[in-house]
């Protein structure tokens, strides 16, 4: 899924067209690196792992759900970027390594199939049923980056990516279980949330060019607001969905995601810069915070 990074203004002059070209210091793999959405690649990749552990599908599936998902979470980072190098040039991304002549879109472009041709046969090894549920994932993923952001159904990815990544992780069991519906619909909650969050600080520049997602369409305001509700929906689905009675750890958890909400909803709480990258990181906190409740709770999605 696409990443924000902190930007700044780039002159425009004669010669920025020198830096569709790699500086011969550039790093490749420092490129890559950057380029690839290490945050919330990373995050998902342990946080899916970590359910993967609890759901108990022992070492071998936890490497192979780790594996598949940081492949699938890599294509789609580097597909983002090449897709996005000319719109980022003309905004002055300076946290692009694309724009900034540090890589060449032909390796990004032969990254993001390595990456995703890797993803297919990991994914299938957990499985057909949650191969499948984990290639749509992925697949709406590389959807959104082709055309869907820029519709009003810019959220469906997020949801159906984040809602099918418990069925990735119980679909490779014994039996193939489909996980209980308070985690599938948390995990759709989370997405979207994400989604308005990511897409917060670029709204001005993704507006002018052309880009009109559902948080472009709801305002930065009301972005802020919908994201906020949603994320604190996603954290009491996990508190009040598993059986049993709601202990300590779970209203700790829905008071530290309410007070993280505030980093959402508040532009002061993102020091006053619209541009700020505190509200996504934030919910990448909240998901941490989300599976963490999960393995306190012993409530896996099995």
């Amino acid at each position: 899924m696409p990443s924000i990074g902190t930007r700044r203004a780039v002159a425009q002059d004669p010669d920025q067209q020198q830096q569709l070209t790699p500086r011969p210091s550039a790093s490749p793999v420092l490129g890559l690196l950057r380029a690839c959405h290490p945050e919330p690649a990373l995050t998902v990749t342990v946080l899916v792992t970590a359910l993967a552990a609890t759901a108990g599908r022992g070492p071998l599936g936890c490497l192979l759900v780790a594996s598949a998902v940081l492949t699938g979470q890599l294509s789609v980072g580097w597909c983002n970027d090449r897709l996005d190098r000319e719109r980022d040039i003309a905004a002055g991304r300076a946290d692009k390594p694309l724009a900034t002549g540090d890589l060449a879109g032909s390796t990004v472009s032969r990254a993001a199939a390595t990456a995703l041709a890797l993803c297919v046969p990991l994914s299938l090894a957990s499985g057909a049923l949650a191969g499948a549920a984990h290639l749509t994932g992925v697949a709406a993923a590389w959807a959104y980056n082709l055309g869907v952001k820029r519709t009003a159904l810019s959220w469906l990815p997020y949801a159906l990516g984040f809602g099918l990544l418990p069925a990735f992780v119980t679909l490779g069991l014994p039996g193939h279980p489909w996980p209980p519906g308070w985690i599938v619909g948390a995990g759709a909650l989370l997405g979207v949330g994400a989604h308005l969050t990511n897409v917060l600080p670029d709204i001005e520049d993704d507006l002018r060019a052309g880009v009109r997602g559902l948080p472009h369409r709801l305002g930065r305001r009301r972005a802020r607001a919908v994201a906020a509700g949603l994320l604190l929906g996603a954290c009491a689905a996990l508190v009040f969905g598993p059986p049993g009675t709601v202990g300590p750890a779970g209203w700790a958890a829905l008071a530290v995601t309410g007070g993280l909400s505030v980093a959402v909803v508040l532009p002061g709480a993102a020091g006053g810069d619209p541009r700020s990258r505190r509200p996504f990181l934030a919910t990448l906190a909240m998901a941490a915070i989300a599976v963490a409740l999960l393995l306190l709770r012993g409530a896996g999605p099995a």
